[in-house]
């Protein structure tokens, strides 16, 4: 036996894994998608209509207001978390001990953390548009800056200390250094923490199902909760599959654009 078949044995069984939990649900969310199934009237079968569903997300104003509420929440969050993120991991490279206290937040379940936010601010804060976002953009970022610092911090590490030396024997201050040495070197670490954390917030559901249920009406509502509305409310079984294909289409091709964008970085 050659050690390709060999390895093609030991693979198998993880492969099989893989398929059973990622690729059937998946291809059943698709096939889901094409059909009307309206789990309100079950006696009208599941009847085959092809794109239908997807052509029905064109004049859902409710659909393009929970996608553009999700690329609002990402852009701002993730914007926030990447500035603090590298004051934070800045900090942590010269202070040790400040990394334990900083990862609490991170620690806490995001049903927990929350909950906790919910109940620190006045019910002012989540009656009127906009400023309900602001207390669940406030706590994402509390809850992900510490995740997004830890990795800047490895990539931090990997700077060889000399450069910073040489730079300071030849006079160059400290903001000098950052714009010269950390942050060029530091472009691999944080293209990966944009890459997590936009993958992370673009699916953005628990936090805002705790804190605003998506209220007040649906001004902070994103499109996997109102996925999960489709499905468990309007019991639209089919129309729901098919928001959940959209957001895995989006969440891919986010993450090839990142991954193409990382193999532009490390090839230059």
């Amino acid at each position: 036996m050659t050690d390709r078949r060999l390895a093609w044995i030991y693979l198998a069984p993880a492969l099989a894994l893989i398929a059973l939990i990622a690729v059937f649900p998946l291809g059943w969310t698709l096939w889901e998608s094409l059909h009307r199934h309206d789990l309100r009237m079950p006696w009208l079968g599941r009847p085959f209509i092809g794109l239908a569903n997807y052509a029905a997300m064109a004049h859902d104003a409710r659909f393009w207001g929970a996608l553009a509420h999700t690329a609002s929440f990402t852009a701002i969050s993730v914007a926030l978390e990447l500035a603090l993120g590298l004051v934070l991991a800045l900090a942590m490279r010269r202070a040790f001990r400040l990394r334990a206290a900083i990862l609490i937040p991170w620690a806490i379940p995001t049903v927990v953390a929350g909950i906790l936010w919910r109940f620190a601010l006045p019910d002012l804060w989540f009656t009127r548009v906009p400023e309900a976002w602001v207390p669940v953009i406030l706590a994402d970022v509390w809850k992900t800056t510490p995740f997004v610092a830890l990795l800047l911090l490895a990539g931090l590490q990997s700077i060889p200390q000399e450069l910073y030396e040489a730079a300071a024997v030849d006079g160059a201050p400290a903001s000098t250094q950052l714009w010269r040495i950390t942050l060029p070197l530091l472009k691999p670490a944080l293209l990966v923490a944009l890459i997590f954390r936009t993958l992370d917030a673009f699916r953005v559901f628990d936090l805002i199902y705790v804190m605003t249920n998506g209220g007040p009406g649906t001004a902070t509502e994103p499109i996997a909760l109102y996925t999960f509305n489709a499905f468990f409310q309007n019991l639209r079984s089919g129309y729901a599959s098919a928001l959940s294909v959209i957001v895995f289409i989006v969440t891919f091709a986010i993450a090839m654009l990142y991954v193409r964008l990382l193999g532009a970085k490390e090839r230059a």
